[in-house]
């Protein structure tokens, strides 16, 4: 390893990356790994391209990084930059350039790509909006806000709502004005390259079909699930003359539709970053404040807001008249987590089940750098693996027909956590299946405390499951970002928490998470090709804050009430109208934070 020399104008043989602490573990150990086992990994081949054999990462950096584009020698195809704001880039990479880009002097800290997961009457009333908005004939024919006969009509007028999803069905009605046209500003397709703007749409929607709009604007939301989210903050009910209205639905739109390369089926968080950098951009340009929904989320990262994701997203929070609102995730009632205390002179065992026909997984073991134990693994047959060795750089053991992947990390300089990585690779088809135990024996204590996740649930085999699993903890990456507003779900018919709903706090930093909750389980939603559907999930009990956002915004910088009514201003307001519901005190508490979203509640009287 040591005899490799890294020179920018060099392919480097596969086998001589070099260990490097300015990247993460995941992608040292990806690094390490030959393509074809890698390629059998749910986690390591994610943000590889296989056909141009190049890397996208995401980087923290200072000065410039452009030059690298036009830099003497390099592989081809060659480096390609997306700087973003406040020091951070996205670059593909050719393989054999890897080494050499991470040692730049500008380069502080690299991470890959993770995939993300998808995480109305009765709620709208959940979520005291009636008392603040006009009704549903009034809000029909007269979107425009303002206030009559001294009473509140909060519409969104005048700020902008992105959602960064799946796309959306622009065709329809909710999404179009009386005379037509689009509320659309901006649609930027990741999968297709294109960036779409409101002349466009409309021109689109003038054919006067469907089948002919998407000839001219052919962005589909083949999920839906981005048709649904929109529809929730911001979707005006047209198609049911206003009785399935969304929350800001006077608000003008700005959509992406994440990628999804051919090789996945999930977007990336490298993709997320460019989204919220295009929308944030694009409120500037247009001088308006906004609000940005983002219903994504996966478990991989230390949940303790260090990722140069949720790092990301918090110097964005901050640079504008900006709020972002992100969803808990999906995961509370998964059994994808667990966590425990060590004490001094006792083993402790953590119970994993693998189900038949798992095509494989990783396991992310999270701990003080300041304990120290190791790590044995016992397999189904009850063949002992280990102990692990505590050195920085990837080891491997192979027990049946399952080859185990470890990589033993180091701090980073933006987090103090220390991560043991487990990826679980089939030799043939399968991982073996039964019960995998994780014998943790201490060796020197301070605070004993570990935590263990699995991969998003919607990838596994809901048999696939730690047997002690603890609830807690279970928020998804990025809704641990200090900066968002994190929102949990509710059902709003029996005022009760929904136990799938990502639980709190944070790791070691014990924020409180979620901010508040909101309702999201059989919510009415446009559906993708018309007409409404009930949805589920976290993922749309967001949009009703991000949609609640917006009105706080129209009331304060719109309306001329407070200038300064955007960021944690309007967090802050959102928590102290929060509504507390009995049988789950103390607030806050881990299942709903604040508490449950009141819109009345959280305008100054």
């Amino acid at each position: 390893m040591g005899s490799c020399r890294i020179r920018l104008r060099y392919r480097l043989p596969a086998a001589c990356h070099m260990e490097n602490q300015k990247r993460e573990n995941l992608l040292n150990l990806a690094l390490d790994t030959p393509e074809e086992e890698r390629a059998r990994s749910m986690d390591l081949n994610v943000g590889y391209n296989r056909a141009s054999r190049t890397w996208e990462l995401i980087v923290r950096y200072r000065g410039s990084l452009k030059w690298l584009e036009n830099a003497a020698g390099v592989p081809e195809p060659g480096i390609r930059v997306s700087e973003l704001s406040g020091g951070y880039a996205v670059l593909r990479v050719p393989e054999a350039a890897v080494d050499a880009v991470s040692r730049l002097e500008q380069i502080e800290y690299i991470e890959k790509p993770k995939r993300l997961f998808f995480a109305a009457n009765e709620a709208r009333t959940a979520s005291c909006l009636l008392g603040v908005q006009p009704g549903t004939a009034e809000g029909m024919t007269d979107s425009a806000g303002g206030s009559s006969a001294g009473r509140i009509r909060l519409t969104g007028r005048g700020v902008l709502v992105a959602v960064i999803d799946s796309g959306i069905d622009y065709f329809h009605p909710d999404f179009r004005n009386a005379d037509g046209t689009t509320r659309i500003l901006y649609l930027w397709d990741q999968d297709r390259g294109e960036v779409y703007t409101r002349e466009d749409i409309n021109e689109a929607l003038a054919s006067g079909s469907r089948s002919r709009a998407l000839e001219r604007v052919p962005s589909r939301d083949v999920s839906g699930h981005g048709t649904a989210v929109a529809s929730i903050a911001a979707g005006n009910g047209r198609e049911s003359r206003g009785v399935y209205r969304g929350v800001a639905f006077a608000s003008e739109l700005l959509v992406v539709k994440l990628g999804t390369p051919l090789s996945d089926s999930f977007p990336k968080t490298a993709q997320l970053m460019e989204a919220l950098d295009f929308v944030t951009a694009r409120a500037r340009e247009l001088g308006a404040p906004l609000a940005v929904n983002i219903s994504f989320g996966n478990t991989y990262g230390a949940h303790d807001g260090t990722g140069l994701l949720e790092t990301f997203m918090d110097s964005v929070a901050v640079s504008g008249r900006f709020v972002l609102v992100a969803g808990s995730g999906n995961e509370g009632a998964g059994a994808g987590h667990t966590a425990g205390r060590l004490e001094a002179g006792r083993e402790r065992d953590v119970e994993l089940s693998v189900a038949p026909f798992e095509t494989g997984m990783g396991v992310q073991l999270w701990k003080s750098y300041a304990d120290q134990f190791s790590v044995r693994l016992i397999t189904p047959s009850g063949e002992s693996l280990g102990p692990l060795e505590e050195r920085l750089g990837p080891q491997t053991w192979d027990a049946g027909d399952t080859r185990i992947l470890v990589y033993y990390g180091k701090p980073s300089p933006y987090s103090q956590s220390q991560e043991v990585y487990f990826d679980f690779i089939p030799r043939r088809e399968y991982l073996d299946s039964g019960i995998w135990t994780f014998r943790l024996m201490p060796r020197e204590l301070v605070t004993g405390d570990y935590n263990l996740w699995l991969p998003s649930r919607g990838i596994l085999n809901p048999a696939t499951r730690f047997l002690l699993p603890v609830p807690e903890t279970t928020l998804t990456i990025p809704s641990t970002a200090a900066r968002l507003i994190t929102v949990g779900a509710y059902d709003d018919a029996y005022r009760a928490y929904a136990d799938f709903s990502g639980r709190g706090y944070t790791r070691m930093t014990r924020q409180v998470k979620p901010d508040v909750a909101a309702p999201g389980v059989d919510i009415v939603a446009a559906r993708n090709g018309g007409g409404y559907e009930a949805v589920t999930g976290t993922s749309f009990a967001a949009p009703f804050v991000t949609g609640s956002a917006a009105l706080l915004m129209q009331w304060g910088i719109v309306d001329g009430n407070d200038p300064f009514l955007y960021g944690e201003k309007v967090k802050a307001y959102l928590i102290r109208g929060a509504r507390r519901f009995p049988g789950y005190a103390p607030w806050p508490n881990p299942q709903m934070g604040w508490g449950a979203l009141c819109v009345e509640g959280s305008l100054p009287e």
